[in-house]
């Protein structure tokens, strides 16, 4: 049943924030804000000066609807000139300059809040816009009257991640000696006439110009199919999902630890549904930083569904934004934004897992929704500690290794009840010994062992705990443990691929590499972009049941690896 609150229409969307806001609260954070939120109350009396409706100002974002491409772009322009001089009367460095940017799409308008391509795209273009300038799209280029005396500078073709096809971009000025046209009055008084407006602004455009439809192919909020016979894998017997590397909207390089290990928690939280297939995170993360094609993304993984999405951290204010993708049909099943503080960063991955749960029509055992109710841990401070530990300890260097560990210690004396941060503790005693680290192996050993007890003994269902458990005991052969430990690692985490690759080597040395076989080829259909340690243990595996071609063949794709 659709809700009755939901509407779509096609909208000349305005998408601004503050560049670099992140510094701005850093050195002042009180004065950063209120300098934020009053440059944006000023935004939004001009704007609905000229017509226009503000819909949401979250933080250091603001999102708002015009009729007409020309009424967006006068408010735009009127907001950055009286801005600017309004930082130039400032003594000290918090001077939040704005970035704008306009586009023309499909917007789906849910109570108080706006998602849609069309809002997407306003964002991307905001995005590439500098401080205290505003950029527009084409269709509204092509939407403003020649009348209008503004200069226009062609940027060219834009590619933007999330739209199949390049966007060519405008930079807009006020022209020399000219001024900004005034609000009409009429519109001031009259707002009820503002959607007979959006309307014939529209028609007006189609007709003025056949070519404007070649502009509005790039909104629409669809994906080219995946082809299923085109698959690298067939697709599962339950629903499959693969979850892209969200990206780091924060304007500061030193968030992408955080974005991306919310990204690798959206990931475990969804493995431990045993009605869903997860891709592994090393397949996911393999699209990090690249322009996405979600067919193309299907089809190498051989899955259904592709989640995609942002996260912009600025001081203690969080928003996630996340959309679900049935590449098979190309349709975007659902668009969300999530706000919150900080503090209620577990409750904001929360809100999108039930979100996939529910849309996917996947049912929870009770074991699952015990397990969905408790978190890692109440401390955010401990729990941002482990997520920089995690993303030093991924260079897999003795001195990486090391870092790692002073974070995952900093995170326990934050929070002594960690149980996540007492595993990954005890993970960097045992790389140590494997790799020849330690001036006292044996020590190391049974420092792992005294850490990875501990993590049982404060929480026994994280499968991520007796995956450590599992490793700490095959280094010291103990395989009846370490087969256990496994085991339960996948008892609790059905798509824990690195679990089953632990388990199969574990029976390889136990005179079981038929099983270790079988946990091998599922491991890779989970993982299909995987680490090289996969070929080396699926080649031990023929190895010991005498199946040397492909073990041979196993073994040179780990070595090019």
């Amino acid at each position: 049943m659709v809700d009755q609150d939901i509407s779509r229409k096609l909208a000349v969307i305005v998408h601004a924030d503050v560049a670099g806001s992140t510094a701005l609260v850093q050195r002042d954070e009180m004065l950063a804000h209120k300098r934020i939120a009053e440059a944006f109350q000023r935004f939004s009396s001009i704007i609905q000066d000229y017509g226009g409706t503000v819909h949401e100002i979250r933080g250091d974002a603001l999102v708002a609807e015009f009729g007409r491409a020309s009424d967006a772009i006068c408010a735009a322009l009127n907001f950055q000139h009286s801005h600017t001089e309004f930082l130039l009367t400032l003594n000290d460095e918090i001077k939040p300059t704005v970035r704008i940017g306009v586009s023309l799409g499909e917007v789906v308008f849910d109570v108080d809040t706006v998602t849609g391509a069309g809002v997407v795209l306003a964002q991307r273009v905001e995005q590439l816009t500098e401080p205290g300038s505003l950029c527009i799209t084409a269709a509204i280029h092509e939407a403003l009257p020649k009348r209008m005396p503004f200069d226009q500078e062609d940027l060219g073709e834009q590619e933007f991640k999330g739209f199949e096809e390049r966007v060519r971009v405008h930079r807009v000025g006020l022209k020399s000696g000219e001024s900004i046209p005034p609000p009409e009055q009429s519109r001031k008084a009259s707002p009820s006439l503002r959607d007979w407006r959006v309307v014939a602004t529209l028609a007006i455009a189609l007709v003025i110009s056949g070519s404007v439809l070649f502009w509005f192919k790039p909104w629409k909020v669809r994906e080219e199919p995946a082809s299923v016979e085109h698959m690298v894998f067939p697709l599962p017997d339950k629903p499959s999902i693969a979850v892209l590397p969200f990206t780091n909207m924060s304007g500061d390089p030193e968030q992408e630890y955080f974005v991306d290990g919310m990204t690798e928690d959206l990931i475990t939280d969804l493995s431990k549904l045993s009605g869903l297939f997860v891709i592994a995170r090393n397949s996911a993360f393999v699209y990090k930083d690249k322009p996405v094609n979600v067919r193309q993304v299907a089809e190498d993984l051989g899955v259904r569904y592709v989640m995609e999405g942002s996260v912009r951290r600025s001081g203690n204010e969080v928003r996630i934004n996340a959309q679900l993708i049935d590449a098979t049909t190309g349709e975007h099943l659902w668009a969300e934004r999530y706000d919150g503080q900080l503090d209620d960063v577990f409750k904001l991955q929360d809100e999108v897992t039930s979100k996939i749960q529910a849309a996917l029509d996947v049912e929870l055992t009770r074991v699952e929704r015990d397990a969905k109710a408790r978190r890692y841990t109440k401390q955010l401070d401990a729990y941002d500690s482990l997520l920089k530990g995690l993303a030093i300890g991924g260079h897999r260097s003795k001195e990486a290794n090391l870092e790692a560990r002073t974070y995952f210690q900093g995170a326990i004396a934050l929070d002594p009840t960690f149980a996540r941060a007492y595993a990954t503790l005890a993970n960097t005693y045992r790389i140590e010994y494997r790799n020849g680290w330690s001036a006292t192996p044996g020590q190391s050993m049974a420092k792992a062992y005294e850490l990875a007890n501990k993590a049982v003994e404060l929480d026994d269902t994280l499968p991520q705990v007796h995956f450590v458990m599992a490793l700490i005991h095959r280094e010291a052969q103990q395989h009846v443990k370490a087969v256990a430990s496994a085991q339960r690692a996948i008892e609790l985490d059905s798509n824990y691929a690195d679990a089953r690759v632990a388990l199969a080597s574990i029976l390889c040395y136990g005179g079981r590499a038929d099983e270790g076989l079988e946990l091998m080829y599922r491991a890779i259909r989970l993982n299909p972009h995987h680490p090289s340690n996969y070929p080396f243990h699926l080649g031990q595996c023929h190895f010991a049941l005498a199946r040397y071609e492909e073990a041979i063949d196993a073994f040179k794709r780990g070595v090019e690896m």
